[in-house]
Protein backbone atom coordinates (compact mmCIF):
# COMPACT_ATOMS: atom_id res chain seq x y z
CA UNK A 1 0.00 0.00 0.00
CA UNK A 2 0.75 3.22 -1.05
CA UNK A 3 2.59 5.80 1.98
CA UNK A 4 3.83 9.18 2.23
CA UNK A 5 6.94 8.70 1.53
CA UNK A 6 6.23 6.98 -1.91
CA UNK A 7 4.56 10.15 -3.01
CA UNK A 8 7.85 12.13 -1.35
CA UNK A 9 9.68 9.84 -3.83
CA UNK A 10 7.30 10.68 -6.89
CA UNK A 11 7.22 14.42 -6.09
CA UNK A 12 11.69 14.40 -5.59
CA UNK A 13 12.29 12.93 -8.83
CA UNK A 14 9.35 14.93 -10.81
CA UNK A 15 11.05 18.14 -9.33
CA UNK A 16 15.01 17.00 -10.64
CA UNK A 17 13.37 15.69 -14.09
CA UNK A 18 12.55 19.06 -14.92
CA UNK A 19 9.38 19.23 -13.77
CA UNK A 20 6.77 19.14 -17.22
CA UNK A 21 3.30 18.65 -16.50
CA UNK A 22 2.73 15.64 -18.20
CA UNK A 23 5.53 13.69 -17.41
CA UNK A 24 5.50 10.46 -15.72
CA UNK A 25 6.77 11.39 -12.29
CA UNK A 26 3.69 14.23 -12.05
CA UNK A 27 1.11 11.63 -13.37
CA UNK A 28 2.71 9.34 -10.91
CA UNK A 29 3.05 11.68 -7.92
CA UNK A 30 -0.82 13.66 -8.78
CA UNK A 31 -2.06 9.81 -8.69
CA UNK A 32 -0.18 9.27 -5.47
CA UNK A 33 -1.71 12.48 -3.78
CA UNK A 34 -5.38 11.96 -4.79
CA UNK A 35 -4.83 8.13 -3.00
CA UNK A 36 -3.65 9.47 -0.09
CA UNK A 37 -5.52 12.39 0.38
CA UNK A 38 -2.81 14.95 0.35
CA UNK A 39 -3.87 18.36 0.78
CA UNK A 40 -1.27 20.14 2.04
CA UNK A 41 2.35 20.76 1.14
CA UNK A 42 4.71 21.77 3.85
CA UNK A 43 7.95 23.12 2.07
CA UNK A 44 11.64 23.04 3.87
CA UNK A 45 14.75 23.62 3.32
CA UNK A 46 16.44 20.38 4.48
CA UNK A 47 15.81 17.10 5.94
CA UNK A 48 17.03 18.66 9.77
CA UNK A 49 13.97 20.66 9.28
CA UNK A 50 11.90 18.05 8.35
CA UNK A 51 12.91 16.04 11.54
CA UNK A 52 12.09 18.87 13.93
CA UNK A 53 8.56 19.37 12.29
CA UNK A 54 8.11 15.75 12.68
CA UNK A 55 9.18 15.71 16.17
CA UNK A 56 6.91 18.34 17.43
CA UNK A 57 3.96 16.95 15.66
CA UNK A 58 4.53 13.57 17.41
CA UNK A 59 5.02 15.54 20.73
CA UNK A 60 1.56 16.90 20.16
CA UNK A 61 0.12 13.27 19.46
CA UNK A 62 -0.47 14.40 15.77
CA UNK A 63 0.51 12.30 12.61
CA UNK A 64 0.92 15.07 9.62
CA UNK A 65 0.22 11.98 6.76
CA UNK A 66 -3.12 10.74 8.24
CA UNK A 67 -4.18 14.39 8.02
CA UNK A 68 -3.64 14.23 4.67
CA UNK A 69 -0.25 17.19 4.82
CA UNK A 70 2.93 15.99 3.20
CA UNK A 71 6.61 17.16 5.09
CA UNK A 72 8.73 17.14 2.70
CA UNK A 73 12.94 18.63 1.68
CA UNK A 74 13.46 20.31 -1.30
CA UNK A 75 16.95 19.74 -0.87
CA UNK A 76 17.82 23.56 -0.84
CA UNK A 77 15.64 27.19 -0.56
CA UNK A 78 16.53 27.64 -4.39
CA UNK A 79 14.13 25.34 -4.91
CA UNK A 80 11.07 26.90 -3.89
CA UNK A 81 9.86 28.05 -6.89
CA UNK A 82 9.83 24.55 -8.79
CA UNK A 83 7.91 23.12 -5.54
CA UNK A 84 5.55 25.85 -5.58
CA UNK A 85 4.37 25.52 -8.82
CA UNK A 86 4.63 21.54 -9.05
CA UNK A 87 2.31 21.21 -5.82
CA UNK A 88 0.61 24.91 -5.73
CA UNK A 89 -2.13 26.28 -7.79
CA UNK A 90 -0.49 25.44 -11.54
CA UNK A 91 0.25 21.98 -10.49
CA UNK A 92 -1.18 19.31 -7.90
CA UNK A 93 -3.52 22.00 -6.30
CA UNK A 94 -2.35 21.87 -2.76
CA UNK A 95 -1.99 24.59 -0.17
CA UNK A 96 1.38 25.30 1.06
CA UNK A 97 3.15 26.26 3.73
CA UNK A 98 6.72 25.98 5.33
CA UNK A 99 9.58 27.30 6.98
CA UNK A 100 12.94 29.49 5.86
CA UNK A 101 15.39 31.32 7.07
CA UNK A 102 15.03 35.18 7.10
CA UNK A 103 17.54 35.59 4.22
CA UNK A 104 16.11 32.95 1.84
CA UNK A 105 12.71 34.61 2.39
CA UNK A 106 13.31 36.92 -1.25
CA UNK A 107 13.41 33.44 -2.94
CA UNK A 108 10.65 31.88 -1.55
CA UNK A 109 8.44 35.24 -1.61
CA UNK A 110 9.37 35.77 -5.25
CA UNK A 111 8.43 31.85 -5.39
CA UNK A 112 5.55 31.47 -3.66
CA UNK A 113 4.08 34.95 -5.99
CA UNK A 114 4.51 33.64 -9.08
CA UNK A 115 3.02 30.34 -8.76
CA UNK A 116 -0.01 31.96 -6.77
CA UNK A 117 0.05 30.79 -3.77
CA UNK A 118 1.06 33.83 -1.58
CA UNK A 119 3.21 33.48 1.74
CA UNK A 120 0.13 32.36 4.06
CA UNK A 121 1.45 29.46 6.19
CA UNK A 122 5.35 30.20 5.54
CA UNK A 123 6.53 30.95 8.61
CA UNK A 124 10.40 32.80 8.84
CA UNK A 125 13.10 31.71 11.36
CA UNK A 126 15.85 34.86 12.30
CA UNK A 127 18.44 32.78 11.57
CA UNK A 128 17.75 29.21 10.94
CA UNK A 129 15.65 26.36 13.30
CA UNK A 130 19.31 25.52 14.20
CA UNK A 131 19.48 28.86 16.06
CA UNK A 132 15.88 29.16 17.03
CA UNK A 133 16.16 25.59 19.16
CA UNK A 134 19.44 26.98 20.88
CA UNK A 135 17.90 29.85 21.73
CA UNK A 136 14.90 28.70 23.15
CA UNK A 137 16.72 25.84 24.88
CA UNK A 138 19.55 27.75 25.98
CA UNK A 139 23.49 27.21 24.92
CA UNK A 140 24.02 25.41 28.55
CA UNK A 141 20.83 22.86 27.96
CA UNK A 142 21.99 22.56 24.29
CA UNK A 143 25.40 21.50 25.47
CA UNK A 144 24.32 18.97 28.10
CA UNK A 145 21.90 17.00 25.31
CA UNK A 146 25.39 17.21 23.09
CA UNK A 147 27.04 15.36 25.68
CA UNK A 148 23.99 13.35 26.83
CA UNK A 149 23.78 11.75 22.92
CA UNK A 150 27.90 11.00 23.05
CA UNK A 151 29.27 13.60 21.15
CA UNK A 152 30.91 15.28 24.23
CA UNK A 153 34.31 14.38 22.76
CA UNK A 154 34.10 16.41 19.31
CA UNK A 155 32.46 19.13 20.78
CA UNK A 156 35.32 19.47 23.13
CA UNK A 157 37.36 19.60 19.94
CA UNK A 158 35.61 21.92 17.74
CA UNK A 159 35.55 24.49 20.92
CA UNK A 160 39.14 24.02 20.59
CA UNK A 161 39.52 24.94 17.55
CA UNK A 162 41.31 28.53 16.49
CA UNK A 163 38.35 29.70 14.36
CA UNK A 164 35.54 29.03 17.23
CA UNK A 165 37.70 31.30 19.58
CA UNK A 166 35.67 34.82 20.01
CA UNK A 167 31.94 33.01 18.91
CA UNK A 168 29.14 33.26 21.47
CA UNK A 169 28.63 29.79 23.00
CA UNK A 170 25.27 29.97 20.23
CA UNK A 171 27.04 30.70 17.21
CA UNK A 172 29.43 27.72 18.18
CA UNK A 173 27.18 25.37 18.86
CA UNK A 174 24.74 26.26 15.74
CA UNK A 175 28.15 25.97 13.49
CA UNK A 176 28.98 22.51 15.40
CA UNK A 177 25.79 20.82 14.33
CA UNK A 178 26.34 21.17 10.86
CA UNK A 179 29.93 19.87 10.56
CA UNK A 180 29.26 16.08 10.53
CA UNK A 181 26.56 15.18 8.00
CA UNK A 182 23.41 13.25 9.55
CA UNK A 183 24.11 15.76 12.75
CA UNK A 184 21.93 18.44 11.89
CA UNK A 185 19.13 15.57 11.11
CA UNK A 186 19.76 14.16 14.62
CA UNK A 187 19.32 16.81 16.90
CA UNK A 188 16.49 18.06 14.87
CA UNK A 189 14.72 15.95 16.68
CA UNK A 190 16.55 15.66 20.02
CA UNK A 191 16.48 19.34 20.71
CA UNK A 192 12.47 19.19 19.71
CA UNK A 193 12.36 17.20 22.19
CA UNK A 194 14.00 18.74 24.97
CA UNK A 195 12.01 21.96 24.19
CA UNK A 196 9.83 23.04 27.41
CA UNK A 197 5.89 23.07 25.94
CA UNK A 198 5.46 26.88 26.37
CA UNK A 199 9.40 27.27 24.78
CA UNK A 200 8.50 26.20 21.16
CA UNK A 201 10.07 28.81 18.89
CA UNK A 202 7.21 31.09 17.42
CA UNK A 203 8.01 30.08 13.84
CA UNK A 204 7.86 26.08 14.64
CA UNK A 205 4.95 26.69 16.95
CA UNK A 206 3.30 28.77 14.20
CA UNK A 207 3.64 26.35 11.61
CA UNK A 208 2.14 23.21 13.50
CA UNK A 209 -0.76 24.96 14.78
CA UNK A 210 -1.35 26.37 10.74
CA UNK A 211 -0.77 22.89 9.70
CA UNK A 212 -2.91 20.83 12.27
CA UNK A 213 -5.57 23.62 13.52
CA UNK A 214 -6.27 24.77 9.67
CA UNK A 215 -5.60 28.44 10.74
CA UNK A 216 -2.20 30.03 8.95
CA UNK A 217 -1.35 33.08 9.66
CA UNK A 218 1.60 33.47 7.25
CA UNK A 219 5.09 35.11 7.48
CA UNK A 220 4.03 38.29 10.03
CA UNK A 221 3.47 35.60 13.38
CA UNK A 222 5.68 33.37 12.60
CA UNK A 223 9.09 35.34 12.50
CA UNK A 224 11.40 34.43 15.57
Amino acid sequence: MADMSAFRDAVAGWAAGGGEAEAPAGRSAGRLGDLLGVRVAVLLEGPSDVAAVGALAARRGRDPAAEGVCVLSMGGAMNVGRYARLLGPPGLGLRLAGLCDEREWPYYARGLERSGAGPHGFFVCAADLEDELIRALGPPRVAELIRAEGDERPLRTFLNQPAQQGRSPRQQLRRFLGTKKGRKIHYGRVLVEALDPGRVPAPLDGLLDALLDGAPEGRGAGRG
